[in-house]
């Protein structure tokens, strides 16, 4: 099959074809520098010598943020698996950081053991994530554990391989949220950024690079899928400026999501499942 035209030159691998490692603490726009020193001593505090180590991932870090408009995405590491009372800890943190700091919109928290970040299991997923797209803020970087990665058919299996495990669940969390625009909103941002990330990725193997710009995802994907172009560009566009809109949902459930996932288990397979989302 020959490849299309018109799309952006492979990029985001170091000289050896490896994903480079994206973000930097030098990178933080002056602006939010404020929050992120805060998160650092607040996780510190709150964790104690249960924290192994902590990172930002997400547009702060790559220098990308607006004021106003980005959130603050943090990993943390715990030396054990967190309980239910760490993950109140961190939510009540989030929100804390979000009430005082107006630059940011919303706190999101990602909290898992050292151990599984580092496990076989999570070799090609949540290792991958910490290895390539997160930036230590404190802490031993386990990046140094992990192995550098390709943008392999393997890697994209593991990391947007389970969306048609995902889209129940999102139908089953649309019906249950309250029907208000303000309500909606969070949905439609995390719906669309997942979508067109997985739309990315599967064909992240043929482009042979990385990127995560939401905008030259779709531009990628659509690239390789003119017929799907226009709702992922609409994808794009509502992981950066949201809006709590029914049609956008339904649109995501009842039709891009579903061919997505289907055209991703024939591609590439399924995701292996994870001891957790096994039924006994």
């Amino acid at each position: 099959m020959p490849e299309p035209q018109r799309l952006p030159a492979p990029h985001g691998l170091d000289p050896d074809g490896f994903i480079a490692r994206e973000g930097s603490l030098a990178r933080v726009p002056p602006a939010f520098r404020p929050v992120v020193a805060a998160a650092r001593d607040r996780l510190t505090a709150a964790y104690g010598d249960r924290l192994d180590s902590a990172y930002l991932y997400g547009s702060v870090p790559r220098g990308t943020a607006r004021e106003g408009r980005s959130d603050l995405d943090l990993l943390v590491a715990l030396r054990a698996e967190p309980t239910e009372a760490d993950r109140t800890v961190a939510n009540a943190l989030g929100a804390a950081l979000d009430r005082e700091h107006g630059v940011i919109d919303g706190v999101g928290t990602l909290l898992y053991g050292r151990e599984r970040l580092l496990s076989e299991a999570e070799r090609h997923d949540l290792g991958w994530f910490v290895a390539c797209l997160c930036t230590p803020l404190t802490g031993d970087d386990l990046a140094a554990l992990l192995p550098r990665y390709r943008p392999t058919s393997l890697l994209a299996r593991e990391t947007n391989g389970d969306l048609a495990r995902l889209l129940p669940r999102w139908r089953t969390r649309i019906a249950a949220a309250p029907d208000t625009e303000e309500a909606r909103r969070p949905l439609v941002r995390f719906m669309s950024r997942h979508l067109v990330r997985t739309g990315f990725t599967l064909v992240m193997p043929r482009w042979r690079g990385w990127t995560s710009d939401l905008g030259e995802m779709a531009e990628v994907f659509g690239a390789y899928h003119p017929e799907r172009a226009a709702p992922m560009r609409v994808a794009a566009r509502y992981g950066r400026e949201p809006a709590g809109d029914t049609g956008v949902l339904r649109l995501y459930t009842d039709d891009l999501g579903p061919w997505l996932a289907a055209e991703y288990a024939r591609v590439h397979g399924e995701k292996v499942l994870r001891p957790e989302e096994v039924t006994p």
